[in-house]
């Protein structure tokens, strides 16, 4: 190492919140050469070493270095709730003591942990319980990827996790470097190696970022819809009111040419009496007639005070059937972790509003016409 290069003392750097691109020029910042980044990566992800002193391959004036401006720091699991259908929630605290919350969902072939974004969230959905907390702080890179790095850690080796969505508390869009840097780790085969098509972010339609995401980060794109009309949609998910139906559904498009036979997922929440009428599912195919998509509706889960409830199994079944009739491959998504609020739309975690927002959200009743 060439301590000659070497930056002058400031606050230790957690070597998590570097993808290897980014850890490379750390090293080559250092006067060493890019590879150590791959090397660094194998110890943290795949070997689970943390100790500098037993990464053996870098030289002494290196790990001499590393220790002493640097660490390996993940969140820690201060509480693990099991449901009864094996889906696990973590309440995962940071260092500062925000509090957020990852699930994992098993299934017979596979294991999709759903990763937090945010401290709380920025939006204001008014059928999701994350946004009635209000938001405090983007998650670290770090915190991110630590949430992968905590789960793996937990499960063991005979529970991998094969799949990641980007669903848990916040919008990811809004939070974009730091997002896509953990997402370029769980895809890194020197760290976790997960398919492309097996890490997803959802987003409520952020249109500029998601124009952004494109150049940037090959993921599949999930899109919280919930509404086929502006006015409709402008009160469940207030950005629509900023970047409209057309606008989010021209930069579903662009994604969609990314490769041939790609599809966005769209997902709806489904409402009883709000968006589930035989009328609404007719908008939602002449809608989605010229984006290659899929549909997945949700059972609204309750939560706190809220004044939604969910759509009748009749009423989920009819709007499924009109949909897949119509050739839009319509799946219901199977509601895991309810027993133990860890279903979508109910995570909450521990938020300190800096935004204030609960102390202006009120419960918001949408009349809608048959």
């Amino acid at each position: 190492m060439n301590s000659a290069l070497a930056p002058a003392k400031q606050k230790p750097l957690n070597l998590l919140d570097f993808d290897r691109e980014g850890l490379a020029a750390f090293f080559v910042g250092l006067g060493e050469k890019p590879f150590r980044a791959t090397q660094l990566l194998k110890w943290i992800y795949q070997e689970g070493v943390i100790d500098f002193d037993l990464m053996t391959n870098f030289s002494k004036p290196l790990r001499s270095y590393l220790k002493e401006n640097c660490h390996i720091t993940t969140p820690e699991i201060v509480l693990e709730k099991v449901a009864s259908d094996g889906t696990c929630k973590w309440i995962v605290e940071t260092d500062c003591g925000n509090r957020i919350e990852t699930v994992f969902i098993p299934e017979d072939h596979r294991g999709t942990l759903c990763v937090s974004s945010q401290v709380g969230c920025a939006l204001a959905c008014t059928f999701c319980s994350t946004a009635q907390q209000g938001f405090n702080r983007n998650l670290t890179t770090a915190e991110i990827i630590g949430q992968v790095k905590v789960a793996q850690d937990r499960l063991g080796e005979d529970n991998k996790i094969t799949n990641v969505v980007m669903m848990g508390m916040g919008e990811p869009l809004l939070n974009f470097d730091n997002v896509v840097a953990a997402m370029n780790l769980m895809m890194d085969d020197f760290a976790y190696g997960l398919s492309k098509r097996r890490v997803t972010i959802s987003t409520s339609g952020v249109v500029p970022a998601m124009y952004r995401l494109t150049e940037v980060c090959d993921v599949s794109l999930a899109v919280s819809l919930h509404a086929v009309t502006d006015e409709l949609r402008d009160e469940l998910v207030p950005i629509n009111k900023k970047y409209p139906l057309k606008e989010l559904l021209e930069a579903c498009r662009d994604n969609a040419k990314l490769a041939p036979r790609r599809t966005i997922t769209f997902e709806y929440v489904m409402l009883n009496g709000i968006n589930d009428s035989i009328e609404d599912a007719h908008g939602l195919i002449k809608l989605l007639k010229t984006v290659p998509s899929k549909l997945n509706l949700i059972p609204f889960n309750p939560f706190p005070n809220s004044t939604y409830t969910c759509s009748s199994n009749n009423a989920i079944h009819r709007f499924k059937t009109l949909l897949n009739d119509a050739g839009i491959v319509t799946t219901v998504r199977k509601t895991r972790g309810e027993d133990i609020d860890a279903a979508c739309g109910q995570l909450v975690g521990q938020v300190a509003d800096k935004s204030r927002r609960h102390l202006k959200l009120n419960p918001v009743s949408v009349e809608h016409a048959a």
